[in-house]
């Protein structure tokens, strides 16, 4: 019998396990896809405190995800890194003295120690409103964080594994059982049809998780989510420099403007739709098209249309369901709810935030600890993911002492690839020095070097995993290119 069965391999499942698994429990993730194929790969990728959610004077909400973004910084800077962030001023909107009372609480609210705090920028002293429209003449630039969404979930199933887990992706868990004490579980893959048995159940599924509840309790489709999709264009780049822009819009929205996939894009979104159709494909709209468009239009000098987009993509987050009128103004907080009426216990996850999912999975084992007499304290506050045990957390530094060791492999590969693998990409590399030595390349710096990597070390299992979700990679080849490395990965890996 195993200690715990995690559902879902999203930001928060897979936090979940790695924690557990770090406290010495036997645990087993289960998802019924890839690892972040769903939620967690459609965020707008930022490590941040959400700056509007003080506006609904969500305090609370906003420090511990300040305090969270700096643990984050630290744990994993390669994937993880600062931004700052340009807020224009538009009179008609929120007042001057409102912005600058919000960024104040912002700056402090979090105990802020890594990152620069809060200055005011005025046109004619800063090139950073040259790209915005004559009329914003102020704005406000402030720091927050960027994230690789996806690496971050799968770096947290590495972990887990690494400390005992068991994770199973493109399995999906169609039965349970309760009896006095423990869970019967039946999974269903490719490989057939298994039962284990746990002493207890995380329902972190997501999108998913009254259907889990379903299986639970037998058919009860009480609904407790509210689905609100979010949707994000990408464009060719519409600004210089590694900063972003924060806009304000009419209708009391919010859209951030992101340099994105090395500068050579400029990621823009979201939107805040409620969401009623299918979970497993979740398309942008028309409307959302012209809504981020426009928006974004409503600020840059050079207008952004929709023949500019090269690619979208979109996402359900799954937020409990507090009856707010808005879909905008569901809380962004997470909800844990335990049960243990009738036997073994199910701890279901509701909503939360990227920022938050390690505090969350510490919130959900003390929920558990319980079940599991003697469980050890928590231990994620301090530890690295794996890759991230760069000294000082100083990746510049890193990279450079890594190229002076390898002077004749490619700069700007090199730098993908310790940005996306950390201190790993030794084992990458293994004893290669030049490109030629990490094998046939695909494309847009795809070699088979790192798929070999990302198959044995990651979970990959399909071309998708590894150009949509562990890299961006389809963004920087051809069509041709993709469609050559998708069938040479089935004749290999099928």
């Amino acid at each position: 019998m195993h200690d715990l069965l995690v559902i879902g391999g999203g930001i928060n499942g897979t936090g979940i396990a790695r924690d557990a698994a770090g406290r010495g429990l036997d645990v087993v993730l289960v998802e019924k896809d890839d690892l972040a194929q769903h939620t967690s790969s459609a965020s707008t990728k930022l490590i941040h405190g959400g700056l509007r959610y003080l506006e609904m004077y969500d305090f609370a909400l906003v420090r511990k995800a300040l305090i969270e973004r700096e643990i984050l910084l630290r744990a994993a800077p390669h994937i993880i890194w600062p931004m700052r962030f340009v807020l224009p001023y538009d009179k008609d909107l929120r007042p001057a003295w409102l912005i600058r009372l919000g960024l104040f609480l912002y700056d402090h609210l979090g105990g802020r120690k890594m990152l620069p705090p809060t200055k005011v920028l005025r046109r004619g002293k800063s090139d950073r409103l040259d790209p915005l429209k004559d009329e914003f003449r102020l704005a406000f630039e402030y720091s927050d964080c960027w994230v690789e969404d996806s690496r971050l979930v799968v770096l947290n199933a590495v972990d887990a594994v690494e400390h005992g887990a068991d994770v199973l992706t493109r399995t999906a868990c169609t039965r349970l059982v309760r009896h006095g004490d423990f869970w019967e579980a039946e999974f269903q893959s490719a490989k057939g049809t298994e039962t284990r048995q746990f002493r207890a159940v995380v329902n972190s599924a997501g999108g998913w998780v009254d259907e889990i509840l379903g299986l639970a309790h037998s058919g009860n489709d009480e609904t407790h989510l509210r689905l609100v999709k979010g949707s994000h264009i990408i464009v060719p780049r519409c600004h210089e420099g590694g900063y972003a822009y924060f806009f304000q819009n009419g209708d009391g929205r919010i859209m951030f403007a992101i340099p994105y996939e090395r500068n050579e894009y400029t990621l823009i979104g979201t939107t805040d739709v409620p969401y009623t159709a299918s979970k497993d494909k979740v398309e942008i709209s028309a409307e959302e098209i012209d809504y981020l468009c426009a928006g974004a239009s409503e600020y840059y000098r050079e207008d952004i249309t929709p023949s500019d987009i090269v690619a979208t993509y979109s996402g359900v987050r799954p937020l409990y369901d507090d009856h707010a009128a808005s879909a905008s103004k569901v809380t962004r907080d997470y909800v844990l709810k335990f049960d243990a009426e009738g036997g073994a216990p199910i701890l279901s996850v509701f909503g939360g935030k990227i920022t938050t999912y390690r505090e969350l999975a510490e919130h959900a084992l003390s929920e558990l600890a319980p079940v599991f007499d003697g469980l050890p304290r928590g231990w994620t506050k301090k530890a690295s993911l794996p890759g991230g045990d760069i000294p000082g957390a100083d990746f510049d530094a890193y990279l450079e002492g890594l190229a002076l060791t390898l002077p004749d492999m490619p700069r700007d590969l090199l730098a993908r690839l310790t940005r996306a693998y950390g201190t790993r990409v030794r084992v990458l590399l293994g004893e290669a020095k030049t490109l030629p030595e990490l094998g046939r390349e695909f494309g847009g710096g795809l070699t088979e070097a790192e798929v070999r990597y990302l198959v044995a070390h990651e979970f990959a299992r399909s071309a998708d995993d590894i150009l949509r979700r562990r890299s961006k990679l389809y963004l920087h080849m051809t069509e041709s290119e993709q469609a050559e490395f998708t069938a040479w990965f089935a004749s290999v890996h099928s």
